[in-house]
């Protein structure tokens, strides 16, 4: 069960480096840059484990916020989410995945507990490293990729000129529905944002 007290752990997956940064598969870190923008936290190096934290509360006496960028490449994202799941003494069910999704439309989110990996490799060393799949995971929608172009090309490539016509307002709202699920729990969040 959720505690109050303990902070939420928000777990942007991607691949550090600049020429990562603006692929499909970092959506995770643009929603956690978003959020410590949000938060008023600057990232820095952790001395326990291999990423980027920044650390603030939402809002004024609201929850302690954890943000992670695991900087191991995705394929080994649950070392370091491990690591600090347990320094910083969060539950399973108080971390929060941000990742990209190709079974989800382009521009749609969804957010849901547990289940599978679905072939995405940072959520399945996550799971491994946890010991559980019983942690949230807010999906940004990145659609499949079109022809016969290989997933793993697709999610590391950057959006479209169109795509990118509206990515900012997509991280901006998938930003919102990290701190619904932290503020009003998962079920608040899927009825307000399960239906774009």
């Amino acid at each position: 069960m959720a505690d109050e007290v303990q902070p939420w752990l928000l777990v942007g997956l991607g691949n550090p480096g600049k020429e990562y940064a603006r692929h499909r598969h970092n959506v995770g870190f643009m929603v956690a840059d978003l959020l410590a923008d949000r938060i008023g936290a600057k990232f820095g190096r952790h001395r326990r484990s291999v990423a980027e934290v920044a650390e603030g509360r939402l809002g004024l006496g609201g929850p302690k916020l954890v943000l992670i960028k695991p900087l191991t490449y995705m394929n080994l994202s649950g070392g370091p989410v491990a690591a600090l799941a347990q320094f910083y003494k969060v539950p399973p069910a108080q971390v929060v995945a941000v990742h990209d999704e190709l079974d989800i439309p382009y521009g749609q989110l969804r957010v849901k507990l547990g289940g599978g990996e679905g072939g995405h490799n940072g959520l399945r060393s996550m799971s491994k490293s946890l010991g559980t799949k019983d942690y949230l995971r807010v999906r940004f929608g990145i659609g499949r990729p079109p022809g016969r172009q290989d997933p793993a090309d697709f999610v590391l490539s950057d959006f479209s000129s169109v795509e990118r016509k509206e990515l900012e307002f997509l991280v901006d709202r998938a930003a919102d529905v990290v701190e619904s699920v932290v503020t009003r729990g998962l079920e608040w969040a899927q009825n307000a944002y399960h239906g774009g």
